[in-house]
């Protein structure tokens, strides 16, 4: 039932950015529109940059799921792509506010897990340590979510297909060859 309600808020909290900037809405706007109470809104969020978290979460845990291998990882990256697109008055009304670095947060906690299982595959067998592998995978989180964010602020009016075609042929074998050196560089 909670899940429900957190659902419905996020769905509200969607619809009225259509019509007026985060910053503008308020706890009784998202409560009106749900038909619940506000105590209902603080039994799941402690405010609306809570509820904005919780939306980008549940909707990278959509876009991600099965999306973790080395097979995978590109169609990983464009589902994320899709996600913001799909969600783009939320993301740039939340990214436009003052809490920006909440869809920071988002985006890089998105890709460093997708990136991560992909680096957790191709490293098996190996003496990789846990920190290296993270250290790879927070490489190429940053350069991904810097090229994201750079199409967010423009707008997001390049086609991200593109976009998303040109990483996976600037990364193309570089996550193994990564892991490769590391593995040199410890014996």
């Amino acid at each position: 039932m909670s899940n429900i309600t957190k659902r419905a808020l996020a769905e509200s909290l969607k619809k009225l950015l259509l019509k007026k900037p985060l910053t503008k809405i308020t706890i009784n706007d998202l409560t009106t529109d749900c038909g619940i109470s506000r105590m209902a809104f603080y039994y799941h969020f402690k405010d609306i940059y809570d509820l904005v978290e919780w939306t980008c979460l549940e909707e990278s845990r959509k876009a991600l799921q099965g999306k973790k291998t080395y097979d995978t990882w590109q169609e990983g990256l464009l589902q994320i792509f899709e996600a913001v697109y799909e969600n783009k008055p939320f993301i740039m009304n939340a990214y436009s506010s003052v809490h920006r670095e909440q869809i920071e947060n988002f985006l890089f906690q998105l890709t460093h897990d997708l990136i991560m299982g992909v680096v957790e595959e191709q490293a098996e067998g190996t003496s990789l340590a846990k920190e290296q592998k993270s250290f790879i995978a927070d490489f190429y989180k940053y350069s991904f979510v810097g090229i994201m964010l750079d199409w967010i602020c423009h707008g997001m009016k390049s086609d991200y297909t593109s976009i998303c075609e040109n990483m996976c042929i600037t990364l193309h074998g570089n996550i193994t060859n990564s892991i490769q050196n590391f593995t040199k560089h410890d014996k």
